[in-house]
């Protein structure tokens, strides 16, 4: 059994994690969230710091915003972290890293095991094909997400420009401020959003006279809990680094 801190317990994946862990018998020992009348069956916090026990881990749901007290708090405590929020800034990113080097920080920009076998499948499709198939990414969720295009899109971008160097692979999100043609090794990354998309993921490969399509859909939030979950039973007890889902992955 796993005692959890739960932060964004109050939102619709604080919801979902909470009802995964139920069924690993796994136990939420405190919630954080900004409305404090969010409450399941454990107690919830404005604040990590109002938590008077202990934690195994902490699992962030919650907003990038909150990041920087969560990290504070996981050094403070020596308590490992799963971040699992998107749309962190550069300096966010950076804070992550630092607070690695003390603590054991887990970070995916897509908690589901499904999306990294796509980076995979990705990775070897672009180190195959090269810079002459042209990449686009075209991302769907629902309307009340806020970031876009996805963490998850930037995700599956990086890892094709790091998969193939053939090319700069320059990131355009939109085509309608300039009129010319395609440029070679452009990374293409589109969005999607409308009403209650979970998360849908397409990786097109086009070259001459064929097209490679590659794709994940995730037809419920459990996906991400789950995959939340593993990663959180992962980090229990891990040194202090920087973690990511490949880690996981390998580990099984």
């Amino acid at each position: 059994m796993l005692d959890i801190m739960l932060c964004g317990c109050g939102g619709r994946m604080g919801a979902a994690l909470s009802a995964a862990a139920v069924a690993a018998k796994d136990r939420i020992v405190a919630g954080v969230d900004i409305n404090p009348t969010a409450a399941g069956s454990y107690p919830v916090y404005t604040s990590p710091e109002e938590f008077p026990g202990h934690a195994d881990v902490i699992v962030d749901f919650s907003h990038h915003a909150a990041l920087s007290g969560l990290l504070a708090y996981a050094t403070k405590t020596g308590t490992p972290i799963v971040v699992c929020t998107t749309g962190h800034s550069e300096e966010e990113l950076a804070e992550m890293k630092e607070a690695a080097a003390k603590v054991p920080v887990f970070f995916s920009r897509n908690m589901s095991l499904g999306i990294n076998l796509l980076m995979a499948l990705c990775r070897k499709a672009a180190a195959t094909l090269g810079a002459d198939f042209d990449v686009e990414i075209i991302e769907k969720h629902h309307n009340q997400k806020l970031d876009a295009p996805s963490g998850t899109a930037l995700m599956l971008a990086d890892c094709i420009k790091e998969a193939d160097t053939s090319a700069a692979h320059p990131y355009v999100y939109d085509r309608t401020g300039v009129r010319r043609a395609r440029e070679r090794g452009e990374i293409g990354i589109s969005a999607v959003r409308g009403g209650t998309i979970v998360g849908e993921h397409e990786v097109l490969f086009c070259g001459k006279d064929e097209v490679i399509t590659l794709s994940h859909s995730a037809a419920s939030r459990e996906v991400f809990a789950t995959g939340a979950l593993r990663a959180a039973h992962f980090m229990a007890g891990k040194p202090a680094g920087l973690y990511n889902m490949d880690d996981v992955v390998n580990a099984l």
